[in-house]
């Protein structure tokens, strides 16, 4: 019995102990910063991750702390509220259970119009990101804090964050061209920025304009994966649903826009795993190991996906094994993967791309932030290595210009 009760209490004090991060949430009911929010209407833009470090949704944070407040409206992003939605799947407004709007902005539109901010006078932002410039909730900051600013409205940003790190800076820069709702600021794919500094790096290099404050963590370190800040993981989405699953998602999601390989996203391995029946699990490992790219072994797989590319079938490829997260770099892991797919697959590939329509083939592009990597594909009889020092220069410059927008 007394075993029992020290397991229980040993159980319930790993349960609440104190994280080693405070978010952005956390700090702005405790020290508080609730005060500017007196006599205002408030407008909050959220999902089901809008939680501090003890799960408390940050509405009803709201509700309880800033009572000489108005809650006017709640905004919903891709995959909407309860983070229920597909990728791409149109999410319709909505009243929550106390009879507040909730306006979608993956909807009939994904900008708040001039409507929906009617009488507002601040915009809080909370929301996890991925930290890859393809996940659209950060471009639907960037749409608030535009429209915002053409009304004068002040935007407060609770920052979260990056679950890969604040390190890595990987994968090509994004044309103008290119620019789209998955890419809407010229960052690399990785970007290594929290939030709240992509936030002000939006209204400082885009002369934005917007009245913007950022609420920063406490204890966060650049160096942490998510794992390392102690919080707890809400998936952000459905295809991502566990802590580790973006760094995964930043070295395959590209890849995945093909729909030539199945990445694990109609199995039980969302980005982890690479396969389709023509792939020779052992050959494609071995190839892919003798190039020592730094971090990661390729480990021959076998598996039938449940549903979606290649269903039923027996797929071999490869599952990805993260050896050394402080020197893995997940686009040159992508890249290694396109490019061994055309030296090793080359008819299977160039036959598949043939078959894709222009919008698939966009898509891809816009994923990229250029079109570039398409062609070097196309062209390239080796293209791996090609495609991996791709834009390093422009990522170098990028470097010294996202410095001045560090938080941490």
């Amino acid at each position: 019995m007394k075993f029992i009760f020290i397991l229980f209490f040993s159980l319930c004090s790993f349960i609440y102990s104190d994280p080693k991060v405070q978010l952005g949430v956390d700090l702005f009911f405790q020290e508080g910063r609730t005060r500017q929010l007196a006599g205002k209407r408030v407008g909050v833009i959220t999902n089901h991750t809008g939680v501090n470090s003890r799960l408390s949704s940050t509405v009803d944070l709201l509700r309880l702390h800033a009572k000489d407040c108005e809650l006017a409206a709640l905004f919903a992003p891709e995959h909407g509220l309860n983070g229920v939605a597909y990728a791409a799947e149109k999410v319709e407004d909505a009243i929550d259970k106390h009879g507040v709007s909730v306006f979608s902005l993956h909807g009939k539109t994904r900008r708040p119009t001039e409507d929906m901010l009617k009488g507002i006078d601040i915009l809080i932002y909370d929301i996890q990101d991925i930290g890859c410039r393809s996940y659209t909730y950060a471009t639907t900051l960037y749409y608030v804090m535009e429209e915002a600013a053409k009304r004068n409205i002040k935007v407060i940003v609770l920052d979260r964050p990056n679950p890969i790190n604040g390190l890595i800076v990987d994968g090509p820069m994004l044309a103008e061209k290119w620019r789209s709702f998955i890419g809407y600021i010229n960052v690399p794919y990785c970007h290594g920025m929290t939030i709240g500094e992509l936030a002000l790096f939006f209204n400082g290099e885009y002369k934005v304009g917007c009245d913007l404050k950022i609420i920063p963590m406490r204890g966060w370190k650049r160096e942490m994966s998510f794992k390392d800040t102690g919080l707890s993981w809400i998936p952000t989405s459905p295809y991502i649903p566990e802590a580790d699953t973006p760094l995964f998602c930043a070295s395959t999601g590209i890849l995945g826009e093909l729909n030539l390989v199945n990445i694990g996203g109609g199995y039980n391995l969302p980005f982890k795993v690479v396969g389709a029946p023509w792939i020779q699990a052992d050959l494609f490992a071995e190839k892919l190991n003798a190039q020592k790219l730094s971090g990661v072994h390729f480990t021959p797989f076998y598996y039938r996906p449940f549903y979606g590319a290649y269903k039923g079938l027996e797929c071999q490829g490869v599952l990805l094994v993260i050896t050394n997260k402080s020197n893995y770099q997940p686009l040159s892991v992508q890249y290694l993967l396109l490019g061994m797919l055309k030296s090793l697959y080359p008819q299977q590939l160039m036959t598949h791309l043939s078959q894709l329509d222009e919008v698939r083939l966009q898509l891809f592009c816009k994923a990229n932030g250029t079109d570039e990597i398409l062609n070097i594909l196309k062209t390239e009889k080796y293209p791996a290595w090609r495609l991996i020092h791709y834009d390093q220069e422009e990522r170098k410059k990028f470097i010294n210009i996202r410095a001045k927008y560090l938080i941490y």
